[in-house]
C-alpha cells in the first residue's frame, strides 16, 4: 500500500494550485473522481480577473495573486464597467469607499461608457471603470500548476472518486478507485463536495452549498469589439464580456442551490439572461450559440475555508471558493501550503479563512 504525507482530495484549481505548492517539501497524492482534472467549475469560469470580485476580504488573495498570473503570461488587458442606475449611487459611494487605496477606480458618466456601448439603457445615469480587471487563461493557470505538481513529484490518479477514509494513528487509510492508500493528512480541495469528502471522514460539515451559475454565448449584430469591457450590472443583475469571434458571453448572475454534479443551464435562466440584457443595451441578439453552467460553492459567510478542522488535527479544508477560487488561486495555495506545513503565514492574515470560525459559533 502505498503511503504519502498529504492526499488531496479534487484535481481542480483548488487541489492542483495546493499541490503545485506542497510537492516540493512534501510527498502528494492527488486524487480526482472524474476522467480529467478540472470538469466541473474548473472547466466552466468565465475567465476574468477581478481585484473587487467577492469582496474586501477576497481583493487581497486576488491582488497577491497578479504577480504569478502575470508572470506565467496568462492575464491580457480587459477593463471593468460596473452600470449603476439612479437609485444605484450610493453602491458606487460604498465600492469606492471599501476599495479606497487598494483597488484603482474611476467614477464615470454614461457619456463616457457610450464610447463602448452605444445601445446602452436611459436607465443607466453612472458607471464605475476598474481599469486593472483582465482576461485570465483558466485552462492554462490550471495546467501550470498540474505541470509544477507533477514535476516536483505530485501523483495524479483520476477517477478515483474517495470511497472510505479510515482514520489511523498517524493518518488515513483511504480507499479510491479501487485502490488503497496511506496519508498522514487528507486535504478536502473537492469544491460542490467538500462536505462529502469530510463526512466519509467523520469529519462535521462547515456547510458549503453549491450554487448553479449560467452561462451563454451570444450571436450579436453589430457585433461584439474585441476591446469591449467587462461589463456588469451594479445589482448583480448580469454581466456580459467579448469572446472570440465578436461573440458575447452573457450570465444572468444567478445564484440556484444545488446539488454537487454535471449541471447544466436551465431555459427559464437563459431566458432571464437575454431578457435583462435587451433591457439594459437594446443590442439585437440574433441566437443563443452555446449555453453551460457550473458550480460555485459558498461557505455560510462566502469567504473561502482554509486550514486544519480543530476537531480533526489531520484533516485539512481548502474549500468554499465560490466564483473567485481561479483568480485568488496562487496566494491562497501558498498561504494554505503554509498554513498545512506549519509555517508562518506573511503575505496574508489567514485568520478571517480558517475553519475554526464555524466551530466556534
Amino acid at each position: 500500500m502505498s503511503r504519502y504525507d498529504v492526499a488531496i482530495i479534487g484535481a481542480g484549481i483548488a487541489g492542483a494550485s495546493l499541490a503545485a505548492e506542497l510537492a516540493p517539501h512534501a510527498s502528494v497524492l492527488i486524487l480526482e473522481a472524474e476522467d480529467q482534472p478540472g470538469y466541473h467549475a474548473t472547466g466552466r469560469s468565465a475567465a476574468f480577473w477581478s481585484e473587487t470580485y467577492g469582496g474586501p476580504l477576497i481583493q487581497p488573495l486576488t491582488s497577491a495573486s497578479s504577480p504569478w498570473l502575470q508572470r506565467h503570461g496568462l492575464l491580457s488587458p480587459r477593463g471593468e464597467l460596473h452600470l449603476a442606475r439612479a437609485e444605484e449611487r450610493t453602491d458606487i459611494d460604498r465600492f469606492l469607499a471599501e476599495f479606497e487605496g487598494r483597488v484603482r477606480m474611476e467614477r464615470w458618466s454614461t457619456a463616457q461608457v457610450r464610447n463602448w456601448l452605444p445601445d446602452l439603457s436611459d436607465a443607466f445615469v453612472e458607471a464605475l471603470w476598474i481599469p486593472t480587471c483582465t482576461d485570465i487563461d483558466v485552462a492554462g493557470a490550471h495546467q501550470v500548476f498540474l505541470k509544477t505538481a507533477r514535476q516536483a513529484g505530485a501523483e495524479l490518479r483520476c477517477h478515483a472518486p474517495l470511497e472510505q477514509a479510515e482514520r489511523l494513528a498517524a493518518g488515513w487509510r483511504l480507499r479510491a478507485g479501487g485502490e488503497s492508500f496511506e496519508a498522514g493528512i487528507l486535504v478536502s480541495a473537492a469544491g460542490a463536495w467538500a462536505d462529502r469528502v469530510a463526512a466519509l471522514a467523520g469529519v462535521p460539515p462547515v456547510g458549503i452549498q453549491p450554487y448553479r451559475r449560467t452561462v451563454v454565448q451570444l450571436e450579436v449584430d453589430p457585433p461584439a469589439p474585441a476591446d469591449l469591457p467587462l461589463v456588469m450590472a451594479m445589482d448583480g443583475s448580469f454581466y456580459f464580456k467579448p469572446e472570440a469571434g465578436g461573440r458575447l458571453w452573457l450570465s444572468p448572475h444567478d445564484e440556484t442551490p444545488d446539488l454537487p454534479g454535471d449541471v447544466a443551464a436551465d431555459e427559464l435562466d437563459v431566458a432571464i439572461a437575454i431578457d435583462r440584457f435587451e433591457q439594459a443595451t437594446r443590442w439585437p441578439v440574433r441566437r443563443v450559440e452555446r449555453r453551460w453552467a457550473g458550480l460555485r460553492s459558498f461557505a455560510p459567510d462566502r469567504l473561502p475555508v482554509y486550514g486544519y478542522d480543530p476537531a480533526e488535527p489531520r484533516f485539512f479544508w481548502c474549500a468554499g471558493q465560490g466564483g473567485f477560487g481561479i483568480q485568488t488561486a496562487p496566494a491562497a495555495a501558498r498561504m494554505a501550503a503554509n498554513l498545512l506545513l506549519g509555517r508562518p503565514v506573511e503575505e496574508i492574515d489567514p485568520a478571517p479563512y480558517l475553519p475554526g470560525r464555524f466551530r466556534n459559533a
